[in-house]
């Protein structure tokens, strides 16, 4: 069994009577192919991006058994009015909740709300819930704030007593440190990374010892600083015992590992040799499969790269299926 934990959707309309500042979806030609256009943005989204029928049937010649679906991310638009970035939300939630209709057993969907306005955002996961969505996916960064920051916390705190699951997508921010080339390799690992590091420096990973988050693309570099962020906390090497003595910023809390440890993290990073890094680091019971389709192409067969790796079944099966419904916090699904 595969369960694909990253894979996105976008709507295949928009309301005639939408504000000004929605996406439109428009006709691409004679296909049945639909362009998004949001701002300067232009995008062809093939139908399966938004028909229930193509996606299981794509699932089905890729060998997935279920997708968890969220947003595109470009649909997370933190810089709207906070009252248009909600009736967004609400129109992408509604058309969420209608496509994984169609096949239950198959979609699971996560919902998006207005996080330029925490409480807002707070309020509105009844209302994801209530639509039978299984979490909400969020941008790493909030207008170029840390997700860590302190005004975020109630969110956070609100999602973990909904019993609701978080996926942290990386989103670059335009950066003269970086040309724009690079925004869609690099500075996603660079977004991934502040990201995860945010919640713990900044208190949230503490605060909510029960939120269910996850990362996309293995949270970009954030595992690489983690043996740094560790030995700063305990003044050692490899995990060994604390050398108090040593520690350049000692915390008599859990520690960067043990935080890390809490979280998932979708294991797209597109080398065997990156996964197994994953897996010896955090451990098999916290990574996802992930694949960013339709937006990109999956392996064929989905997992083919986790299923060279000779991993033992049980672990293999953590990855592929298991890990994701404890995320999720549901049953498994057959």
């Amino acid at each position: 069994m595969l369960v694909d934990a990253h894979a996105h959707l976008l709507p295949r309309d928009y309301p005639a009577d939408a504000p000004a500042c929605f996406p439109r979806m428009e006709p691409a030609g004679a296909s049945t192919d639909r362009t998004l256009v949001f701002g300067a943005m232009r995008f062809r989204a093939r139908d399966v991006f938004f028909d229930a029928e193509r996606r299981v049937e794509a699932m089905d010649a890729s060998g997935v058994d279920a997708e968890v679906l969220s947003p595109m991310p470009p649909l997370l638009r933190y810089d709207l009015p906070a009252g248009d970035g909600l009736a967004l939300a609400r129109h992408v939630n509604e058309f969420t909740a209608e496509l994984c209709s169609a096949a239950p057993a198959r979609l699971i969907g996560l919902g998006m709300v207005p996080l330029q306005d925490p409480d807002a955002a707070a309020a509105e996961l009844a209302a994801v819930a209530a639509q039978g969505l299984r979490g909400v996916e969020i941008a790493s960064n909030i207008l170029d704030a840390s997700i860590g920051d302190e005004r975020f916390q109630p969110f956070f705190a609100e999602a973990e007593r909904a019993g609701l699951a978080v996926f942290v997508h990386a989103m670059p921010s335009a950066s003269p440190r970086l040309p724009a080339s690079a925004r869609g390799t690099y500075a996603v690992g660079v977004e991934g990374a502040l990201a995860a590091a945010s919640l713990i420096g900044g208190g949230t990973a503490a605060k909510c010892p029960g939120l269910r988050i996850s990362f996309s693309h293995g949270a970009g570099g954030f595992p690489l600083a983690l043996p740094r962020a560790q030995y700063f906390w305990g003044g050692s090497w490899n995990e060994e015992p604390p050398v108090p003595e040593r520690a350049i910023a000692p915390d008599d809390g859990p520690s960067p590992l043990e935080f890390a440890r809490r979280f998932w993290y979708d294991s797209l990073v597109f080398d065997r040799r990156a996964i197994r890094y994953l897996i010896d680091l955090l451990g098999a019971d916290r990574l996802l499969v992930g694949s960013d389709f339709p937006a990109m192409p999956r392996e064929e067969p989905a997992g083919r790269t986790l299923r060279s790796m000779g991993l033992p079944p049980g672990m293999l099966e953590d990855i592929t299926w298991n890990n994701a419904f404890r995320w999720l916090g549901i049953s498994p699904v057959r």
